[in-house]
């Protein structure tokens, strides 16, 4: 590794072991990175630097420019560096909806050679308790409508500094725009970070339940750009980008920040991004790039008629697997192809996909350029074509989790192994076949069924819990609760509802909860899942309540 610019080396320091890395590839000539790189002075400095062309847009209709950017990602760079003591390495904590100045706080970390994480504004104290502590989080910018759960996570010696992402005009620096920096307008110079100095790190949900902190260098961030965004998405500097996935989910950093900004382009960034929201949006701004879940596809048809959507040009979708009939749908309405793709926080973006007459609905395409994909067996042995096995991947990106044991599972061979089940069909295109574990994906969203479960039994009347995925036509999968509790307890449906509202994130919280005398399980104690996912609960008496 190229010597650190960092100070405080502690993601360095809990990197895996280097015998635990999957094999890096940098075979394509766009991904010889010189040793000293800085990915957001990069972006920054990059193909909009010298143009008065927009980079960040709001619905309201508030247009950043890139040189407004750059003097605002400046003005927060100063103010972390001299007013709140962050030295390079330190990990800083981004919460708050998508916005403009979400999107100017995290290039001003990693300009400041700090690392951010940015986590969702959904998240509730747990959750930010258990990422602040596995990632040693120091500071933390917060829109200040999405502190309150911040502060009540309480984590010991957290600098919290808000902003106010939701105010008019310059206001909307908030509280970060008031500290005290050098003479207004002063340029802030770029820390001189390695190439592979840590970035960011992004929290996934573990099947186990506890979240993976997935580490991620300066290059990895621009080699997601030079892969799939080159040479599959191909923008355009006059393109306009938006879609639904928060800045928090590698999906949206990548789509709706990196992209745009490697080519110039710009980005309309919604707090607000349901099927309704995104249809107006593009017919409004005139969107030419979306980045959403299937969901949003099937959902969005049916806003067809009363939104202009011809300004679009590329769609694409990650996230869950897309299904053959949502694409022909949105083909035979729009005209339009969607670039299906499949993605992991693990190796920040998309990495099989396929555009353009490349496309095989029903499929995912065939490994992006600059990447290598295989499906093998159990045990690292390629199988023929047409022979389900595990998705394994490999290219400039590759898992590192953060002090965690479980980057052998992952990393195996010198391969990253997805935990997809997948079918390389003759032709050479990969077909999604299911989940090889226990995480349950629902409208794009990944849950891990172990965390559900802990935080019901966190209920003092819960005294077993099961959580289990179940086929949805809308969402591909939904959650699915199964509680036993203790005698005499009411089967309060609503209670529990309200108990996982305040401890887990809202798209985590089952659609379904169903009461149970006790849990399916064999002759030695085992949990049976397979007979809760098909509903097969009849033998242990059951009380349902379903959300509406």
């Amino acid at each position: 590794m190229e010597t650190s610019a960092h100070k405080d080396t502690f993601a360095r320091d809990h990197l895996p072991p280097p015998d635990q890395w999957p094999d890096l590839v940098f075979d394509l000539p766009g991904l010889r990175y010189p040793r000293r790189l800085n990915c957001a002075a990069e972006l920054l400095d990059g193909a909009g630097a010298a143009s008065g062309r927009p980079s960040f847009r709001t619905p309201s209709g508030e247009t950043w420019t890139y040189g407004e950017l750059r003097a605002r990602v400046d003005r927060i760079a100063h103010a972390l560096t001299t007013a709140l003591g962050v030295v390079p390495g330190n990990r800083v904590l981004l919460r708050g909806p998508t916005t403009p100045w979400l999107a100017a706080c995290w290039l001003a970390v990693l300009k400041a050679g700090g690392i951010a994480v940015t986590v969702l504004a959904q998240h509730r104290p747990h959750e930010l308790a258990a990422m602040c502590r596995i990632a040693r989080v120091s500071h933390a910018l917060c829109d200040v409508r999405s502190v309150g759960d911040l502060v009540r996570a309480a984590v010991p010696g957290l600098r919290i500094t808000t902003y106010d992402g939701g105010g008019a005009g310059e206001l909307r620096g908030g509280e970060l725009l008031r500290l005290p920096v050098p003479a207004s307008g002063e340029p802030y110079e770029a820390v001189g970070t390695a190439a592979d100095d840590v970035a960011l790190i992004a929290f996934t949900s573990g099947t186990t339940g506890r979240p993976k902190g997935c580490v991620h260098f300066h290059r990895d961030v621009l080699a997601i750009a030079d892969t799939f965004s080159a040479h599959v998405l191909k923008p355009r500097a006059d393109d306009v980008f938006t879609g639904s996935p928060p800045l928090g989910f590698t999906f949206g950093l990548g789509g709706l920040v990196v992209f745009p900004m490697r080519v110039g382009a710009s980005s309309l960034l919604l707090e607000q991004a349901g099927s309704r929201q995104l249809s107006s949006a593009i017919a409004e701004h005139r969107v030419s790039v979306l980045f959403t879940a299937p969901t949003a596809y099937r959902a969005m048809l049916g806003e067809l008629d009363a939104h202009d959507l011809s300004s679009l040009r590329r769609c694409v979708s990650a996230g869950e697997n897309l299904p053959a009939a949502t694409w022909r749908a949105w083909y035979e309405r729009t005209g339009l192809r969607i670039i299906n793709g499949i993605g992991a926080t693990e190796l920040l973006h998309i990495f099989v996909s396929a555009a353009d007459d490349d496309i095989r609905p029903g499929t995912t395409g065939v490994p992006v350029p600059g990447w290598h994909a295989r499906v093998q067996d159990e045990k690292g042995l390629p199988v023929p074509d047409g022979t389900p096995g595990l998705l394994a991947v490999r290219g400039p990106v590759g898992c590192r989790y953060l002090a965690d044991p479980r980057q052998s599972e992952y990393a195996r061979g010198g391969w990253n192994i997805t935990g997809d089940t997948y079918v390389r069909e003759p032709d050479g295109c990969f077909r999604y076949v299911s989940r090889a574990d226990d995480m349950i994906i629902s409208a794009g969203y990944n849950i891990a069924g172990p965390e559900v479960e802990e935080a019901l039994l966190r209920h003092p009347d819960v005294v077993e819990a099961a959580v289990v995925g179940r086929p949805d036509e809308e969402r591909g999968q939904v959650a699915v609760a199964y509680a036993v509790v203790r005698s005499g307890a009411p089967r309060d449906v609503e209670a529990l509802r309200a108990h996982l509202r305040e401890e887990l994130a809202p798209y985590k919280c089952p659609r379904d909860i169903a009461f149970l005398d006790a849990l399916p399980r064999t002759a030695t104690g085992k949990l049976q899942r397979f007979r809760l996912r098909t509903g097969d609960d009849r033998h242990v008496g059951s009380r349902r309540g379903d959300q509406p």
